[in-house]
């Protein structure tokens, strides 16, 4: 799971390898995580650097190799594109596009949504129902009830 405030759950005085390290002790070689963390964009000496002096991406970045490293069934995510530039987000696009789990997506961002979502899910009065149109009926939708 990715929240929001996924730095919450950093030890920012760690590096991203030793974050990893920290989650995944029994795993050996290291090698392996810091190829992983690599191809979130996080290698060289930037795996080496303390969480405190990164910035709020690359904080995004060694959460996501911490949560895909199980290679898990479902992601859920929750405002992903949070602290991420367009290229970064771009990138997340991608990577999510090839993923062969289920994605739960909670995100104010219509590109990424768009770009990113197939099926589009209302919560309302506790009950979560699918939506049959895309995020423009939505829109519209919401707008007309509002009145504007």
């Amino acid at each position: 799971m990715f929240t929001q405030h996924h730095t919450d759950s950093l030890d920012l005085k760690l590096t991203a390898l030793e974050q990893m390290i920290a989650k995944f002790p029994e795993f050996k070689p290291v090698e392996a995580l810091r190829a992983h963390l690599g191809s979130f964009g996080m290698s060289g000496q930037l795996a080496l650097r303390p969480m405190y002096l990164l910035s709020g991406g690359q904080k995004s970045r060694v959460s996501f190799a911490i949560i895909t490293w199980e290679r898990p069934h479902v992601l859920m995510l929750d405002e992903p594109t949070n602290h991420l530039d367009y290229d970064a987000i771009n990138a997340l696009i991608v990577g999510l596009n090839n993923y062969q789990g289920g994605l739960v997506v909670v995100s104010h961002d219509e590109y990424f949504l768009n770009a990113l979502c197939d099926k589009l899910y209302l919560v309302q009065d506790g009950k979560c129902k699918h939506y049959k149109g895309d995020l423009q009926d939505y829109r519209k939708l919401v707008t007309k009830e509002l009145g504007y």
